[in-house]
C-alpha cells in the first residue's frame, strides 16, 4: 500500500503527464528542448506554490540522465552544500551530470548563493532553483546571469479540474463518489495550486468515508477559500498590473480592491511596496515629489512591522498614490537621457567642467571660467557640443 500523500502519488513523472505550463513544456518550448537534446542547464523556476516547479526539476533530471539532489534553503546549511558539491565532483569524474535543486532559493543569503557560483561556472553542478519571489530582488545577479529564468503561471481552473479527474481515475473514484460539481468546487477553492486541490480531495475522501463527496464535504475539507487572484485564472502579473494601472488612472477604489486581493492571496507585501516605490517616481514624479518619501517609508514599515499590521501602511500609501497628481516628466526625461547616453557614450567632458587638481590641468583649460556659486551657468554650457541642444524638460 502506498502511504504517500495523494499529491505526491499524483506527481507527474514525464513531461507528457504535465497539465498546464504549455509555454514551457509544449512542443518546441524550452524545457521540451532541454529534454530532447539531453542538455540540462541552470534554471531559476519562478512561480506560485503548486505550479509544478519541483516536478519539472525532477523530470528534467530523470529525462536527461542526471543525478538529482534536492535541498531546501529553509532546512539546509553550508555543510549540506559542501556534501552535495563533493558528490557532484565524484559524478563528474564518472562522466555523470548532477542537478542540484534548491527549493526556496530566495531564502539563501548572498554569501550562501555566492558559494554556488564557482561550481556552476565550471560545470560541477547544474543549479535549478525554485522561488515564489521575484528573482530580480532575491537571487544574486551573478547567479541570474548564469541561469535561465523561467516563469511558471498559476494553474487555471480547467487545468486543476483535469488534475483532479486524473487523480479520481487513479484512485478509482466514480462519478457517484466524486460528482462533477464537487470536482468543480475543489478546483475553485484551490487558488491555482494543484497541491492544495489534491490535499483537499484527500481530506474530503477521509471525511466522506463510504458516502459521496458532496459540496458540503468539500467546503468542510477546505475550511476557508484559498484566495486565488481570480477564479478565471488571472495571474499574479495581471493583478499587479491592474493595481498599478488603477493607481495611474487615479482610481483609488480599484487600486485598494486589487491590493486587498493580492494580500489575501498571500502576495509578499514587500513586492507590493517595491512597486509603489517605483510608481512614486515613474508616474507621480515632479507632480508630488514627496510621494517617493512616503513609498520608501512604507517599504521600511513593511520590513520592520510585518503583517498583518503593515496592511495599514500599504493601504495608506496606495490611497495617496492613487489620489496624487500624476506626471511622466521624470520618466520621459530618463528615457531621453538614456537614449542620448547610448547614442553618444564616449563624448569628452567639456574642459570647463573638468576637475583641475594640478597646474598643468589648469593651464590646459580644465575648469576654466567655472565659479563656485549656486545657480552659476557657464557661458559654454554643461553639455558636449555634439548634444548641446539636448532638452529633457
Amino acid at each position: 500500500m502506498d502511504n504517500r500523500p495523494l499529491a505526491e502519488r499524483q506527481r507527474p513523472e514525464t513531461l507528457q503527464d504535465i497539465i498546464g505550463q504549455e509555454h514551457l513544456v509544449g512542443a518546441g518550448k524550452i524545457i521540451s528542448e532541454i529534454i530532447e537534446h539531453k542538455q540540462p542547464t541552470s534554471l531559476i523556476l519562478w512561480g506560485p506554490p503548486g505550479s509544478g516547479k519541483t516536478t519539472l526539476a525532477r523530470i528534467i533530471a530523470r529525462e536527461t540522465g542526471a543525478e538529482f539532489v534536492e535541498l531546501s534553503a529553509v532546512a539546509s546549511g553550508k555543510a549540506d552544500v559542501v556534501k552535495v558539491i563533493g558528490l557532484a565532483e565524484q559524478n563528474r569524474r564518472l562522466g555523470m551530470q548532477t542537478i542540484l535543486f534548491v527549493d526556496e532559493i530566495h531564502r539563501f543569503n548572498k554569501a550562501q548563493q555566492d558559494a554556488f557560483l564557482p561550481h556552476v561556472e565550471d560545470g560541477t553542478i547544474i543549479l535549478v532553483g525554485a522561488t515564489t519571489e521575484n528573482p530580480s530582488f532575491e537571487v544574486i545577479n551573478p547567479l541570474l546571469s548564469r541561469s535561465r529564468v523561467l516563469v511558471l503561471e498559476p494553474l487555471g481552473k480547467d487545468a486543476i479540474v483535469d488534475i483532479l479527474k486524473r487523480a479520481a481515475k487513479a484512485e478509482k473514484l466514480n462519478a457517484k463518489k466524486l460528482p462533477a460539481k464537487s470536482i468543480d468546487l475543489l478546483a475553485e477553492l484551490s487558488g491555482g495550486d494543484a497541491r492544495v486541490a489534491l490535499g483537499n480531495l484527500e481530506l474530503a475522501l477521509q471525511l466522506a468515508g463510504n458516502k459521496s463527496i458532496t459540496q458540503q464535504v468539500v467546503e468542510t475539507a477546505a475550511q476557508t477559500r484559498v484566495p486565488g487572484y481570480d477564479k478565471k485564472g488571472e495571474s499574479h502579473y495581471n493583478v499587479i498590473s491592474a493595481f498599478i494601472k488603477s493607481m495611474r488612472g487615479s482610481d483609488a477604489n480599484a487600486a485598494l480592491y486589487y491590493l486587498a486581493r493580492m494580500l489575501q492571496a498571500g502576495e509578499d507585501p514587500k513586492f507590493v511596496a517595491r512597486r509603489m516605490v517605483i510608481f512614486a517616481s515613474e508616474d507621480i514624479g515632479m507632480a508630488a515629489p514627496a510621494a517617493l518619501n512616503l513609498a520608501v517609508s512604507t517599504f521600511l514599515a513593511v520590513e520592520r512591522i510585518g503583517m498583518p499590521e503593515a496592511q495599514y501602511n500599504l493601504f495608506h500609501c496606495a490611497t495617496v498614490m492613487a489620489k496624487a497628481p500624476k506626471s511622466r516628466e521624470v520618466a520621459d526625461a530618463m528615457s531621453q537621457a538614456l537614449n542620448a547616453a547610448r547614442d553618444h557614450p564616449d563624448l569628452p567632458v567639456p574642459l570647463q567642467l573638468r576637475n583641475a587638481p594640478t597646474k598643468l590641468m589648469k593651464d590646459l583649460g580644465y575648469g576654466k571660467g567655472t565659479k563656485w556659486e549656486a545657480g552659476f551657468k557657464h557661458p559654454k554650457g554643461f553639455l558636449p557640443d555634439e548634444i548641446k541642444d539636448l532638452d529633457l524638460f
